[in-house]
């Protein structure tokens, strides 16, 4: 294997297209994708056109481009999670490794698939779970290891998914409904369940789990509200969800902005939502500025999908609102088919009597995860936001307190703070030095989407589930 790894790109939507393909664009010297997969045709002409792909090699499906004979390195699946096994079986048997976006499938019997298919290939699988891979659970990690805390005894952590994040993915996105996504314990929270099973550093013993739909239904709807905002809702004005005030005037964006302690953010949030107009005579001169006026990243991205050649470039104001016309991004979140919950609570005994809780819920201000770690020596909170990032140890003989990590949000911020490049590096460097098991591997995977669907299982039924049953009865 050369020094440029060369990929397979199946599905080129936002982890495909933003996380994975610019990170090829920026570190060439390191991953080249040579052949793209993607059904929706402006996506794959896009990302072939970014990457210089050959014609030959631009695929509608992952049947398609699977079908060949091996002629790169890497596959990355980045499809939706009920398209995951399939790809990711067929890759590892034409003796490719497999970069896959969590979670790594939306059942525990697709999860087993994979990983004895790595087992059986011997080939090298990562699993999206970017959050080990950022400096701040890196240093959590490193605080535990060092023996700081003492022994652990309890953790507390959440995921606080912001008002804005639950509407556009979990209730008019891709991840609204289980019988399309996963359970969204499973598709949200995968990420905060692998953190826990890493700091612990053992297998958990016994789960239990409640949660429910509670807000974004029918019944909370307002009286006589259409299907879409923009049919002429009675509380346009005064609704938090009203959809051109999320994907035309970027609120989310805004109040990211607006959340940090920076001055320089915070003046460009005021400009964008109280002086668009001059904002908008102002971007024709600074490019900066256009890209906060017609803004094109999450969440207005996803609107366009699948829209005519046309519309695809144009980020207008006027396009945006005929978009939310029919846009599933453009309905009512009262009157969507979603199903998965918007808030639930894990509880958690581990093997070695630590116990934790995991509370996760769509209300939050920001979006981000905070974190309580007690410990015989020490406590450990942390703060992991959007707007900026903070881990503070409280030392338990003196007294007194450090701020051991922290970090500002930038304009250019890396995705998941930073996660997601050190994930791909950390993958590139296991494929490079031949080694079987990248930081984030299946079979660590395998036990974190166990606690994913014991959680769920316990919701659903109303029990506590005790893990060496659940494994043993998954695995007959």
């Amino acid at each position: 294997m050369g020094n440029v790894i060369t990929a397979i790109l199946i599905g080129a939507g936002n982890r495909g297209m933003d996380a994975y393909g610019n990170y090829a664009l920026k570190f060439p010297n390191k991953l080249r994708f040579v052949a793209v997969a993607e059904p929706i045709q402006f996506r794959r002409e896009k990302f072939v056109r970014l990457h210089n792909i050959p014609l030959e090699q631009m695929y509608n499906s992952w049947e398609e481009v699977l079908g060949e004979e091996k002629f790169a390195d890497v596959v990355f699946v980045c499809t939706q999670d009920q398209l995951h096994v399939e790809p990711s079986l067929k890759a590892l048997d034409k003796g490719y490794n497999v970069l896959l976006e969590k979670p790594m499938a939306h059942t525990l019997e697709g999860c087993t698939k994979i990983v004895n298919k790595v087992e059986e290939t011997g080939r090298i699988l990562g699993i999206g779970h970017v959050l080990r891979y950022t400096n701040f659970f890196l240093t959590v990690k490193e605080t535990i290891e060092k023996g700081l805390l003492g022994n652990i005894v309890n953790i507390s952590h959440r995921e606080n998914v912001s008002w804005y994040h639950m509407a556009h993915s979990f209730v008019r996105g891709n991840w609204r409904n289980v019988n399309l996504s996963s359970p969204m314990i499973l598709a949200k929270c995968c990420h905060d369940l692998d953190l826990l099973f890493w700091m612990v550093g053992d297998k958990p013993k016994k789960i239990s789990s409640f949660g429910s739909l509670k807000h974004f239904t029918p019944s909370n709807a307002p009286k006589n509200s259409p299907k879409y905002c923009v049919e002429g809702c009675p509380i346009e004005q005064t609704c938090l969800y009203y959809a051109p005030r999320i994907y035309i005037d970027i609120i989310p964006i805004i109040q990211i902005l607006e959340k940090t302690d920076q001055f320089g953010l915070k003046v460009l949030a005021s400009l964008r939502k109280n002086h668009v107009r001059l904002l908008t005579t102002l971007s024709k001169v600074i490019k900066l500025l256009e890209r906060l006026r017609y803004w094109k990243g999450w969440p207005v991205e996803p609107l366009y999908s699948g829209r005519p050649e046309e519309v695809i470039e144009n980020y207008s104001d006027e396009t945006k609102m005929e978009i939310l016309k029919t846009s599933p991004y453009g309905r009512c979140v009262y009157k969507c088919d979603n199903n998965v919950v918007d808030h639930q609570v894990v509880n958690i005994e581990f093997e070695n009597s630590v116990t934790a809780n995991l509370t996760m819920h769509g209300f939050s201000e920001r979006e981000g995860r905070t974190l309580r770690i007690d410990g015989t020596k020490a406590t450990l909170i942390g703060k992991f936001f959007d707007s900026g990032q903070k881990i503070t140890l409280f030392d338990h003989f003196s007294g007194t307190k450090e701020v051991i990590f922290s970090e500002k949000l930038t304009i250019e911020g890396s995705a998941h703070g930073g996660g997601d490049v050190a994930l791909i590096d950390a993958f590139l460097d296991t494929l490079h030095k031949s080694k079987t098991k990248p930081l984030t591997n299946a079979f660590e995977t395998l036990e974190s989407h166990l606690m994913a669907f014991a959680a769920n299982e316990s919701r659903l039924q109303a029990k506590v589930v005790d893990m060496e049953n659940f494994r043993r009865i998954e695995e007959n």
